[in-house]
């Protein structure tokens, strides 16, 4: 590697995450390599048995988990009684603004993992993280049937 193409990937350095190219040359890393990568780390410190301690902790989890896709989907993390993970189910799939969620299958789904916990969790293709009110009808349809 050339004295100038150090310097200019120390300018990119300072800026961006690099990824090397087959070649051996460093290339500022696209922003699909980095969630990929991201999520990689996180599904190995966040693995079955590790405890959600945290709101932001969890926020995190999922943000990677599923705040990229582009469609809905309705997932459960399920935990034991110590908060601990058992597992992540996308329980629901929809389109670019909605999805159908049954809380009978919720509920069956916790009690085949013996789930003394859950955590209800959708995105937002659109960005928008305010809960409309049809969220909050089945957030309580669902406390309800839980």
């Amino acid at each position: 590697m050339s004295p100038s193409s150090h310097s200019s990937v120390d300018a990119v350095a300072s800026t961006a995450l690099l990824v090397r190219d087959v070649d051996g040359q460093y290339r500022p890393a696209r922003a699909d390599e980095v969630l990929s990568q991201a999520r990689r780390v996180l599904s190995q410190r966040v693995r079955r048995g590790a405890t959600m301690s945290s709101p932001q902790a969890v926020k995190d989890y999922l943000l990677l988990e599923i705040g990229v896709l582009e469609h809905e989907v309705f997932c459960v993390l399920f935990l034991d009684a110590q908060h601990r993970i058992i597992e992540l189910k996308q329980m629901f799939r929809g389109t670019v603004t909605q999805t159908s969620v049954y809380p009978r299958e919720v509920v069956k789904e916790a009690l085949s993992v013996n789930a003394a916990a859950v955590i209800l969790a959708h995105n937002h293709p659109s960005g928008s993280v305010e809960p409309s009110r049809a969220d909050e009808a089945l957030t309580q349809a669902l406390k309800q049937a839980l």
